[in-house]
């Protein structure tokens, strides 16, 4: 068998923790992109960069502002302590926070470009029809954009598992709590077991193209639906 128990353990929590990111993050960059889709808003610009900064900044400073945030010192650990929810830091919790942020663009852009190129004209058509904004967001807008909405949710579960600065900083490493796939092969290449890195990593290649391969799919189809 290629891989070891700890190997399937690492591949577990990899999964879990792609699954929960994609699942806040939809839910969270959904109503934040049709904002930034739709308003004039002179905090619009600044919004929009901080959204984009996990694209450019180092994910290791960004796992470092974390833990220092959310550790016993910082503003954030002396809160989640208030709230009786303890330390995130070298928790699953920590590796959700830190996996969060690192893949806001990953989730809000698609979204964003998909709201923008649904255009005025269904929302005008929905409103002399007396739709309420809310109505016309479910049922008009979203439909609309579902190519957008498939994108942000396989972008970022893709992204969240090929994470690693992010999740060595906050995770730790920490064998069947917080080892993740990437931290896996890392401990495997100091352990110099490169045939246990090699299946791993072989893992992570195809999934990385099947996963490029779909979106390519998804994009030539989308194309032909309103190209």
């Amino acid at each position: 068998m290629p891989f070891a128990r700890d190997d399937l353990l690492a591949i577990w929590l990899t999964l879990k923790l792609a699954a929960s990111t994609t699942v806040l993050l939809l839910a969270l960059c959904t109503p934040l992109a049709w904002w930034l889709a739709r308003t004039r808003s002179r905090l619009r610009a600044p919004v929009a960069a901080f959204v984009a900064l996990p694209l450019v900044l180092p994910p290791t400073v960004l796992g470092f502002y974390l833990l220092a945030a959310f550790g016993a010192q910082g503003w954030g650990g002396q809160l989640t302590q208030a709230l009786g929810l303890g330390l995130l830091p070298f928790t699953f919790g920590g590796l959700l926070l830190g996996s969060v942020l690192y893949s806001l663009p990953f989730a809000v852009q698609p979204l964003q470009y998909a709201f923008e190129a649904v255009g005025r004209r269904p929302l005008e058509v929905a409103a002399t029809l007396r739709a309420s904004p809310l109505d016309t967001f479910v049922h008009v807008v979203l439909p609309l954009a579902r190519g957008g909405l498939v994108q942000a949710a396989v972008l970022t579960f893709a992204h969240t598992i090929g994470e690693f600065g992010v999740v060595l900083m906050i995770g730790g490493n920490i064998p069947q709590q917080t080892r993740v796939v990437s931290t896996q092969i890392y401990g495997h290449v100091e352990a110099l077991e490169y045939g246990q890195a090699h299946w791993l990593s072989a893992g992570m290649v195809l999934f990385s193209f099947a996963v490029l391969l779909a979106l390519a799919r998804l994009n030539r189809r989308s194309t032909r639906l309103f190209g």
